[in-house]
């Protein structure tokens, strides 16, 4: 549907800037030689972000700051939400640290620039394939003696392709693995997309605390409208309903404030350019959940009279 502007980034954001998780996350990914002098207890999100306004439709990033080695450290997060690979991430990467270390000491006025463990995060179609270190895609650099070696700038980062784990290598608490599995079949067929989100309802379902399920699935529910091409709030609906009656209903009122917020902010593009089309597709939507004629109305911007024609 198409509702939320940059739904890659808003659902990266929000699960990953959720300190558990990212502990979670960390503890279960980072190696093993990281982990033992990564202090994942001090692990704190900070507020900057370094990604250019033009490269956020497919890129996300998110800053912690830990004790790495006894000594103030940040692990850097870079989301590709693009379908397949970017060649030049490692040069992208060695960037954004450059700018980071400004920040962090030319702003801070310290003498030495604090350590910064960078990685990527990938959930596209492909298989990440491209360059880990930068030296990989320097031309001529395996041609050149060690003592001349030392005199260029060289760094390996860590990759998460999420496309590539099986069910298997998904690890940490439900909640994380729900995330993971979602980000990995969300450009996936529609059998394995369903299967996943089916199995994420289930869980949040049963999620002790209601108010923090309840948050869960909207979130959840949000990133998949706008982030599933060709899924419709109908199918969402029936498969909730499956599982649970109560988040079913849930799918009513989450689906008006989706689109209520859509034309508010103008994220919706097809009702932002005023097509026809667009809001037809969204209104046959809503009446097949049974929401009432005054609310398709005002959610479409459509008259009765028009809405009535859909109906016959």
């Amino acid at each position: 549907m198409g509702i939320i502007h940059q739904p890659h980034d808003k659902f990266f954001k929000e699960m990953f800037g959720n300190l558990a998780l990212a502990k979670d996350f960390m503890t279960n990914y980072l190696p093993l030689e990281l982990l033992k002098i990564v202090d994942i207890e001090t692990l704190t999100p900070e507020k900057e972000h370094y990604i250019e306004d033009d490269l956020k439709e497919s890129f996300s990033d998110l800053l912690f700051k830990a004790n790495i080695n006894g000594r103030e450290g940040y692990l850097y997060f870079l989301f590709e939400h693009k379908s397949y690979p970017s060649k030049r991430i490692a040069i992208q990467l060695l960037h954004y640290m450059v700018r980071i270390w400004d920040d962090k000491s030319l702003k801070e006025k310290k003498e030495k620039i604090p350590m910064i463990i960078p990685m990527t995060v990938y959930h596209g179609k492909e298989n990440w394939n491209v360059a880990l270190r930068l030296s990989d895609l320097m031309e001529g650099y395996e041609e050149l003696p060690e003592e001349i070696r030392k005199y260029i700038p060289e760094y390996e980062y860590l990759i998460y392709d999420l496309s590539g784990y099986t069910d298997d290598e998904v690890k940490g608490d439900v909640q994380l693995q729900i995330v993971i599995k979602i980000l990995r079949s969300i450009f996936r067929n529609d059998e394995e997309f369903f299967k996943v989100f089916k199995e994420a309802v289930e869980v949040l379902d049963k999620l002790e605390k209601q108010e923090k399920g309840i948050e869960y699935f909207k979130t959840f529910i949000y990133y998949i409208l706008s982030a599933r091409k060709g899924v419709t709030l109908t199918e969402i609906y029936d498969l909730v309903k499956e599982v649970s009656v109560e988040r079913s209903d849930e799918i009513m009122t989450i689906a008006e404030e989706l689109l209520k917020e859509g034309m508010e902010k103008g994220m919706e593009k097809g009702m932002e350019k005023g097509k026809l089309e667009e809001k037809r597709e969204v209104a046959r939507n809503l009446i097949g959940l049974g929401v009432e004629l005054d609310k398709v109305m005002k959610a479409t911007g459509l008259s009765e009279e028009e809405i009535n024609k859909l109906l016959n």
